[in-house]
């Protein structure tokens, strides 16, 4: 068991920061463009997604600090380090502000082409204090908060790599990202019913109905991004798969399907950092599938057409 002030600093949370890799990745396996990867490029990336992790840590140690006692009446959350009385609000502090330093001096060493990373890290963190603050209490605008935090991870890990982020990358992110965040307010409705409002003021206005349809339209914006993505011209062209990537869509859409299934059928919807890091085996065992056709449709092993 990890002890309480590594647990506070949200750990599993870290795997949301593989969206910065998310444009080196792509800069791998790109033809049709001269981006040098290489050992400092590399080390540019790497600088930048522990940035960011530091970075989501202080947030996590603020948000807990401003919500401990709105945590301590939720089922789950009261169990978390601060909240349960197992990190004094003290220590949290200065550990919040070590994780904001730490965080600050990686940006600085990720470099950053056009822009600094650091000033993406900057956007990031004042964004979440703002969202920690009050933003998170705001209808819509806090689903909207968590997707630009994503969409603030790409952009970062193209400037650490000095490579230019595809509108499609930017796209599917912002889709998925306002899914998983209507999402997990659905499953919060689901969890708090009537005492919702007291844990956030946002879940006030929100209505079960309302994120259902959400959920829904976003599911489908989200498949038709990705497919629209691995049909077009220019992803042929860059990756040399002609349209092999085609064959991952029927593994996203499984995923998109599973998630939905979990969402209104278990509590394992409510938490996709969880989900994603193999929570329910199924939904994992779809995500290396789809890994895998992706690499074989980048590295030729696919028949095209």
């Amino acid at each position: 068991m990890l002890p309480p002030h590594l647990v506070a600093l949200r750990p599993h949370q870290w795997s949301k920061n593989l969206f910065v890799l998310a444009a080196l990745a792509f800069a791998l396996w790109d033809r049709t463009q001269e981006v040098v990867v290489d050992g400092a490029t590399i080390g540019r990336v790497v600088a930048a997604f522990f940035a960011f992790c530091l970075g989501a840590s202080a947030i996590y140690l603020v948000n807990d600090i401003l919500d401990v006692e709105n945590d301590r009446r939720h089922p789950l959350k009261r169990l978390r380090p601060i909240p349960a009385g197992k990190v004094a609000i003290a220590t949290a502090w200065w550990m919040a502000a070590a994780c904001a330093a730490g965080a600050m001096v990686l940006g600085a060493l990720a470099g950053g082409e056009p822009a600094p990373v650091l000033a993406a890290l900057i956007a990031y963190v004042v964004l979440n204090l703002a969202y920690s603050a009050r933003l998170k209490h705001v209808v819509l605008v806090d689903a909207f908060c968590i997707a630009a935090g994503f969409l603030l991870r790409v952009v970062a890990g193209g400037l650490a790599a000095h490579a230019p982020v595809s509108h499609w990358l930017l796209l599917c992110t912002l889709f998925l990202a306002l899914l998983l965040a209507l999402g997990k307010r659905r499953a919060e409705l689901a969890l708090l019913g009537e005492n919702g409002g007291a844990h956030r003021a946002s879940l006030l206005s929100y209505d079960v109905g309302f994120l259902d349809q959400m959920v829904t339209l976003l599911s489908a914006v989200t498949v038709v991004c990705y497919t629209m993505y691995t049909l077009d011209a220019d992803t042929g062209a860059k990756f040399g798969s002609g349209n092999g990537l085609v064959f991952s869509v029927p593994f996203v859409v499984f995923g998109v399907a599973r998630y939905l299934l979990l969402l209104h059928t278990s509590d394992k919807g409510g938490n996709p950092t969880r989900l994603f890091l193999g929570g329910d085996r199924l939904f994992l065992a779809n995500l290396v599938a789809w890994m895998a056709v992706v690499w074989a449709a980048l590295t030729g092993r696919l028949v095209t057409w």
